[in-house]
């Protein structure tokens, strides 16, 4: 028998056989739902034979047969029934058992998210996107083909979603465009750093979402709930359904807080904080003014992350608060990172040490925090250093930054759209879906190696832009990405070392070196972080205007 396990209380397989009853019971099944009608098959035994067995065995059998391609709403309620009635573990079978998987999908609509519902059955073997539409209605044939059509439809109102469609329409403004995303307010999330470190306010990183959006685009605010691209259709929360003829991706990483035992119980108070939060920067800054004595911990979790320098940059900034005050000398800075180097591009390495140094931090590589006893001031790390035995280490503290655990959001890792890893799968050169041409993906989301931060973001717009236009035209992709990612790191209030990087670490800066050198702290970095970037994030790359980002033309050596 070949079981895929789908929830503790459910199990599915192809089609079994009398003497598999027994083993069955064995594995400690103590029912059975046979969803095959007798006669399908020539060598299929029958029901009654399956029932007979089962008897014998002590196990409840039901019979909800259903024809191939054909579950009706009917059906659905009935497993579901079945499922609340008999005794469990419940094992399901038909011919191949996705008939089986197709009806507790349906079944539980309503009880669980669709991502939860996708994810389950995908992990046992079946893709059951094609019946999104109905688990979206609640587990019921949708009655519509499709509520609105649009020419280019993005998903994902943040930096790269706005700044995407600002960059199309400043191409080509006849294009009939939608951006879909539920949120009331964007962020100016690069700021949150700076939020964190007392030098801005956390107000000056909002805006309300409608007042970004670019003219002439539509709004759709509400979730998405799963991708249908051989219909070129996107479902939304409740079933309505958007189509396009070209569709872009972009809708940010899930921040996985629940993936540390204990961390969202205790954000916000017992000295548990996080940059990468907009109503938990200002307790940074809190938390940093308040503290005098004691052990701060900072923390990096496993890649990817958004910004990958942001853990640190807060432990700088904190570190050169505590030594302006003159309180430095009695706290304990621990810097706990997952990875085994300090930052990933070795150019930049020599002055973050210095920094390093200069505030008596500690660096723990190989560390991933895994819990954290908030009353208690505890926090549990996960050490696997090479060539060492697994260790659980325990670390008090006064003040913890947590920097948590990120993934693609749900509803992208079980998509069509997703590769193994879970994000969306594009050319790293042009952003176009590796399988599907009429979509093109950018941001944090995407599988390309690149940093995930604004910056690249600013640049992968306009490539974007200028692909999808050569597209309408007819023409083939004509401009490329090239990796660039900036990271500004805030290493004292007044001076910024300036990563500037593309593919493969190579260095990309935008400045010659009498103005900013990037490898070494400046004043004149800074004075880009704190005054100029954010006014371009709003007035320039939101708006499609593509200062320093204009696309790179596509090499002929790139596939």
């Amino acid at each position: 028998m070949d079981i895929k396990q789908i929830t503790p209380e459910l199990a599915v397989s192809p089609q079994i056989s009398p003497d598999d009853v027994a083993d069955l019971k064995a594995q400690g099944f103590r029912s059975i739902i046979c969803n095959r009608p007798d006669g399908e098959g020539a060598d299929q035994p029958s029901f009654e034979e399956i029932e007979t067995a089962a008897k014998a065995a002590g196990i409840e059998a039901r019979y909800i047969p259903i024809v191939a391609g054909m579950v009706q709403d009917d059906d659905a309620d009935a497993f579901g029934k079945a499922m609340a009635e008999l005794p469990g573990p419940v094992f399901a079978y038909c011919r191949s058992g996705t008939r089986s998987a197709t009806l507790w999908s349906l079944s539980e609509a309503g009880k669980r998210p669709m991502p939860d519902i996708l994810a389950a059955t995908k992990a046992a073997g079946y893709d059951m996107n094609g019946v999104a539409r109905r688990i979206a209605n609640g587990g019921k044939t949708p009655t519509d083909t499709g509520d609105a059509q649009y020419d280019v439809v993005v998903v994902g109102g943040g930096a790269g979603g706005i700044a995407v469609a600002a960059s199309l329409m400043a191409r080509r403004n006849s294009l009939n465009i939608a951006v879909i995303d539920p949120a009331d307010v964007h962020y100016y999330q690069p700021g949150w750093t700076m939020v964190g470190g007392g030098i801005f306010n956390a107000q000056q990183t909002a805006k309300t979402m409608g007042s970004l959006i670019p003219d002439g685009v539509h709004w759709i605010k509400a979730a998405v709930a799963a991708f249908e691209p051989q219909n070129n259709a996107v479902i939304l929360d409740g079933c309505r359904v958007v189509k396009y003829d070209r569709l872009v991706v972009c809708p940010g990483l899930k921040l996985d807080w629940g993936a540390v035992d204990g961390l969202e119980d205790t954000l916000g108070r017992n000295g548990v904080t996080s940059n990468y939060r907009y109503d938990l920067a200002p307790y940074t800054w809190e938390l940093v003014q308040g503290l005098r004595q004691g052990r701060a911990i900072f923390t990096q979790p496993p890649m990817p992350i958004k910004c990958a320098g942001a853990p640190q940059k807060a432990m700088y900034l904190s570190g050169d608060a505590w030594f302006r005050s003159g309180a430095l000398k009695d706290i304990d800075i621990q810097f706990c990172n997952a990875g085994g180097v300090l930052f990933g591009v070795k150019d930049y390495v020599p002055a973050l040490e210095a920094y390093v140094q200069k505030y008596g931090a500690t660096l723990n590589f190989f560390h991933n925090l895994v819990a954290i006893d908030g009353p208690g001031k505890t926090a549990t790390f996960n050490v696997a250093k090479p060539d060492a035995a697994p260790e659980t280490v325990k670390m008090d503290f006064d003040m913890i930054h947590v920097c948590p655990p990120q993934t693609a959001p749900d509803f992208i890792r079980v998509s069509p759209l997703a590769d193994a890893a879970g994000w969306v799968d594009v050319d790293q050169a042009t952003l176009r879906h590796k399988s599907f041409d009429n979509i093109w993906s950018l941001g944090d989301v995407m599988n390309a190696p690149n940093a995930k931060t604004a910056a690249a973001a600013r640049k992968q717009a306009p490539t974007v832009a200028d692909n999808i236009v050569a597209d309408i035209e007819g023409r083939s992709a004509c401009a490329q990405y090239d990796g660039y990612g900036s990271c500004p790191l805030t290493v004292e209030r007044g001076k910024i070392v300036l990563a500037e990087f593309g593919y493969g670490g190579v260095l990309k800066p935008s400045f010659p070196k009498f103005l900013i050198d990037g490898t070494k702290p400046s004043r004149a970095a800074w004075l880009l972080k704190e005054r100029i970037l954010p006014p371009i994030y709003w007035q320039a790359m939101l708006k499609g205007k593509e200062w320093m980002a204009k696309p790179e033309a596509l090499s002929a050596k790139v596939d």
